[in-house]
């Protein structure tokens, strides 16, 4: 019985170390965690080339509540999927549309250049404001928005894909990160949503 008993604690103190630590990553991915102590964890200053090879900083985008996207122009299939419900949103915004922006950061600075960028958005709202640097610039960026990116060969005459995080990142008009923001539900909703924070 004693047997037993010490071996149910065991599985029972094993899970609840594994739950403690899932939800700190968790809370740590999403900026949640020490939020209280060090302010937004999520985010920063960052300087770089827009889809018209002007610079654009993060004080360019303060005064409106804005959503960031990382992503690359040869992604398969989620990047423009996300593009394109980002694109939808703006669109139900109507108006209001010009009192948000949304921003898309390539995670493929070798192929994305401001040209590329610039024609590949040409495809979705023309509210969305594509932008690149070099690597090390973006490397910075990255980290601040706790992106994952890994670049993978693919074996086709040098090509590759890249592997990044998917999230669309809602930051409010001062440049701080509210939460993730969702685009499984309406294009509708979705606008009511960002509405909150104009």
């Amino acid at each position: 019985m004693a047997t037993r008993t010490s071996h149910l604690l065991l599985v029972l103190g094993s899970f609840l170390t594994g739950l403690v630590l899932f939800l700190a990553v968790f809370l740590y991915a999403t900026g949640q965690f020490g939020s209280a102590r060090s302010g937004a964890t999520i985010g920063g200053p960052f300087t770089l080339t827009d889809q018209n090879g002007k610079p654009i900083t993060d004080a360019d985008l303060k005064g409106k509540p804005f959503l960031v996207f990382f992503g690359y122009t040869h992604c398969p299939d989620v990047c423009p999927t996300t593009l394109f419900n980002v694109s939808e949103v703006m669109r139900a915004l109507g108006p209001d549309a010009d009192r948000t922006r949304a921003l898309f950061i390539t995670v493929d600075p070798d192929r994305d250049t401001p040209a590329v960028l610039k024609d590949y958005l040409a495809n979705f709202d023309p509210h969305l404001i594509g932008a690149t640097a070099d690597q090390k610039t973006l490397d910075v960026v990255e980290k601040e928005y706790r992106v994952f990116t890994q670049k993978e060969p693919t074996g086709k005459d040098g090509d590759y894909s890249m592997d990044h995080s998917a999230l669309v990142y809602l930051m409010d008009k001062q440049g701080r990160f509210v939460a993730p923001f969702k685009l499984d539900k309406s294009p509708q909703d979705a606008a009511k949503e960002l509405r909150k924070y104009m």
